[in-house]
């Protein structure tokens, strides 16, 4: 046994400190685990290099007298907030612990969290929030709002300066919501997270209708149907992994490039595979997803959004260990059509790009809008400006690669050389045109189609030369709209080539307090 002898100082020290990792107290802690979830500390440790977290405000306890909550001190008052790295970069971080009044957010709670985020402003990090939290302290009344509200300010003048990422651990309910929507990305966890502005008991009660907990707000919801929830996790510790991956992608704020790493793929690799993944027909699928996979570094994509809006598909990926945004649409799930959902879903995501200086890659196949009353009802003018205004208003580089379709107004909002491309670069199975020539064909020759003595012969007539004529690359290319024609199987080099020669492009936007994007 040592014979140290301990300055009763920093013994108490120790105790206040010991006493701060229990929270809520073991009781709780097990029935945190119980429920298959880590507590606020134990998930810090997951996330972050070992050893590298600093905990601020350890000693920090609510000011609230009232239902006798004086008598009830817990030091951290239910969130460890501090900093510490992630592959060695810096990071900054919050965690909401459960144990502690259910998570549920004071006037002080709501004082750590700004204190990190306005660290994060100041020093070029990403803020990064695991959240379970029971939403506002009920027994704080406005003081609770109020912390709220600073922390949604935060988020506001955080946006596009660093990244933030919440990862929603359990409850997220009422106002605690909105914090969460204003961030860059959003991870749940299947069965033990939700979000919803108002819970099942709420519903029920004004509008008749019995919906559990999960099929109200839950991960698979919010992933599939809202297109809330970016990732839906499998676990907990497989959350905390997506936010690592996350992270590997992004630079710590706005003036900063996104890192680079060296892959050992070779920039000059060329897949043949390519020259044969489109089909002849125009109307056969195929996924664009293997076209990804086969030109991006290793094959790694991080796909964003995977289950929502599923016929356009955006994620990250490296291409020469550069990382890169990449939009593209997905013509095995209605056509690879762009809709309301679709339109939203890579608007914001080509505006995180942007923001971030992550360079954009488009491989476009799209036969136009979505028609019907539907989607026209639902605003599809308004959502597919939403896309078009964003690769307007993007300066990063920016890549397109006509795999396939191009037609109609979907070819003019998906990043041609007239809205800002850097490159634009077509495969021989490239189809540019107003229209599909089965469409071209019936508005063209409608009347000559009506008097003709075998209509249906003389429309496959004219349907097979409008495509010998326009269902190609070459008119665009002869006008300059297509920067050049390849073979499929040297995308992947000429990209990286691209990247390179954009490395240093400079583009700057009139100047204006901001655009008014039509929301």
């Amino acid at each position: 046994m040592s014979d140290e002898i301990i300055d009763p100082r920093i013994q108490t020290l120790r105790e206040k400190k010991a006493q701060a990792k229990l929270g809520g107290g073991l009781e709780r802690i097990q029935a945190q685990h119980g429920k298959g979830k880590l507590t606020a500390r134990e998930r810090l440790e997951l996330l972050l290099d070992k050893g590298s977290f600093r905990e601020l405000d350890v000693f920090v306890t609510h000011d609230c007298h009232e239902f006798d909550l004086d008598r009830r001190q817990v030091l951290g008052d239910g969130v460890v907030t501090g900093y510490g790295t992630i592959d060695g970069r810096l990071v900054y971080v919050y965690s909401q612990d459960f144990t502690v009044f259910g998570g549920s957010v004071s006037k002080r709670h709501a004082e750590k969290i700004c204190k990190v985020m306005d660290m994060a402003m100041q020093n070029g990090a990403p803020v990064i929030g695991l959240n379970d939290s029971g939403g506002a302290r009920i027994q704080e009344g406005v003081f609770s709002l109020a912390g709220y509200a600073e922390i949604f300010f935060r988020n506001v003048m955080a946006s596009g300066v660093v990244p933030q990422i919440s990862v929603i651990m359990g409850p997220c309910a009422g106002g605690a919501v909105y914090s969460p929507a204003i961030t860059d990305f959003i991870i749940m966890v299947k069965d033990t997270s939700y979000m919803f502005v108002t819970g099942p008991d709420v519903v029920r009660t004004v509008t008749h209708e019995e919906v559990t907990f999960d099929e109200l707000g839950g991960a698979f919801v919010h992933a599939s149907k809202s297109g809330v929830a970016h990732f839906a996790a499998e676990n907990e510790e497989d959350a905390l992994f997506l936010v690592q991956q996350l992270v590997s992608y992004l630079p710590g704020n706005n003036l900063e490039d996104p890192p680079v790493q060296p892959t050992g793929d070779d920039p000059l690799r060329e897949d043949e595979a390519l020259d044969t993944l489109v089909p002849d027909s125009p109307t056969k699928p195929y996924d664009m997803k293997e076209v990804i996979r086969r030109v991006v570094d290793q094959g790694r994509f991080l796909e964003v959004h995977e289950h929502w809006a599923m016929n356009i598909v955006v994620g990250f990926a490296r291409l020469g260990g550069r990382p890169v945004g990449v939009v593209a649409q997905q013509p095995a799930v209605l056509a690879g059509v762009l809709d309301v959902d679709a339109s939203q879903k890579a608007a914001r995501f080509v505006r995180f790009c942007d923001a971030f200086n992550v360079p954009l890659i488009v491989f476009e196949d799209v036969p136009g809008f979505m028609p019907g009353l539907n989607q026209e009802h639902g605003g599809i003018i308004r959502h597919g400006a939403k896309l078009l205004y964003a690769f307007a208003e993007a300066t990063v580089p920016k890549l397109t690669v006509i795999v396939r379709k191009a037609y109609g107004g979907a070819y003019c909002v998906m990043n041609p050389r007239h809205i800002g491309a850097d490159l634009v670069l077509a495969w021989p199975s490239a189809e540019i045109a107003v229209m599909g020539p089965e469409g071209a064909v019936n508005v063209i020759f409608r009347r000559e189609l009506a008097q003709a003595p075998d209509p249906v012969a003389r429309r496959e007539e004219l349907v097979q030369q409008y495509r010998e004529r326009f269902a190609n690359p070459y008119v665009a290319a002869s006008a300059g709209y297509i920067d050049d024609v390849i073979e499929p199987r040297e995308t992947r080099p000429r990209l990286i080539n691209a990247l390179e020669m954009l490395q240093n492009k400079r583009a700057e936007l009139p100047p204006k307090k901001h655009g008014n994007i039509p929301l």
